[in-house]
């Protein structure tokens, strides 16, 4: 399996150089063979080459076989490309799974829960994924401002078949987040689209809630949840609240995948405040990449990259429950440690 690392930006490169020991880790302890091969984006890439993309990373990115991308200063590229979106959409990585889990250990306040936010990936409010060109935000008068939302019935259904489908492989159970209420002809089709989904899947409970509603039901009992669907801006805020309270914003994983690629992607944002001094969280890339493996496993039929998956999730929890982990969550091991204590273990096992 060819991977492309390309570190980011802040924390990007401190987290980056973690995941990639635990992939080499992991590949050695079951044969995987994975090759990386790195490059940058963001801003080194703007330092060396002008740009904070080059087309032939994206060229490199599509004949590879996944991407794993630090975290990026995307409000910073304000008259640049921002290298997350710029992947999503040049990739058609449609769905965001996020996963989010409470471990054996950890503190937590809402009890222990388990489960995973789909998140529609490449319409929505977000500006940069509305229109072929031009901007969906528009400044009508100095103080007047519109934006734009862009809802398709294909990218509706195609995020709906992703949920039901990790649901079969889980608890069966799928909840529709939603503000069809006001909302009522985008996120009305989008609720339409779920329903004639659920129909080809009689297996799997399903239940509807609003999202404004849904951030208290999330708070108050994660427990009750399995799979959650929603559209992009809902996806992402609800994401963030469900890692969070898991114990730490820095234990939320994240896959971007589409039909032919798929790219990890750590939840959290580069964090420039914390950058260099090596305490930073490196678990949530980590994850990503194990999301990253299992889903190359699923579609190669290749059952040693999904076993290496679960070792990497396996491993996380062990070294939480060792207390071998960031002061985040409740350690006193740097980033660098606590990416060489992790890659021990993985070895070790």
């Amino acid at each position: 399996m060819n991977l492309l690392v390309l570190p980011g930006d802040g924390i990007g490169p401190e987290i980056t150089a973690v995941a990639a020991d635990a992939l080499r880790a992991v590949s050695d302890r079951f044969r995987l063979g994975l090759h990386l091969t790195d490059d940058v984006v963001g801003h080194e890439s703007l330092r060396r080459h002008g740009t904070t993309v080059r087309p032939e990373v994206l060229e490199a990115a599509r004949k590879a076989d996944g991407l794993v991308l630090g975290p990026t200063a995307a409000f910073e590229f304000r008259d640049q490309i921002n290298p997350s979106m710029f992947f999503r959409k040049n990739l058609d990585l449609f769905a965001n799974i996020r996963p989010c889990r409470t471990y054996p250990g950890l503190a937590v306040k809402a009890g222990a829960f388990d489960l995973v936010v789909v998140r529609e990936n490449t319409e929505g409010f977000y500006a940069d994924r509305n229109m072929e060109s031009g901007g969906s935000e528009i400044l009508v008068t100095k103080d007047v401002a519109i934006a734009m939302r862009r809802i398709t019935r294909v990218c509706c259904e195609r995020i709906a078949r992703a949920a039901f489908d990790l649901a079969m492989r889980r608890r069966k159970q799928v909840t529709i987040v939603h503000k069809a209420n006001v909302l009522k002809v985008t996120d009305g089709m989008f609720l339409d689209e779920c329903r004639k989904v659920a129909k080809e899947f009689p297996a799997v409970k399903v239940d509807e809630i609003i999202v404004d509603a849904m951030m208290a039901h999330a708070v108050r009992a994660p427990q009750r949840f399995d799979v959650i669907v929603t559209t992009n801006m809902f996806g992402d805020i609800l994401s963030d609240l469900t890692a969070e309270l898991s114990g730490s914003l820095g234990l939320g994983g994240s896959l971007n995948a589409g039909a032919d690629h798929a790219m990890a992607q750590a939840a959290h944002g580069s964090a420039p405040d914390i950058a260099g001094r090596n305490v930073a969280n490196p678990f949530s890339l980590v994850l990503s990449a194990a999301l990253l493996l299992a889903w190359h496993g699923r579609r190669k039929k290749l059952k040693e990259f999904e076993a290496a998956a679960s070792a990497i999730e396996q491993t996380v929890e062990a070294a939480i429950a060792a207390g071998e982990v960031t002061p985040d969550i409740g350690g006193k091991l740097g980033t660098r440690e606590t990416g060489a204590a992790f890659a021990a273990r993985l070895r070790a096992a």
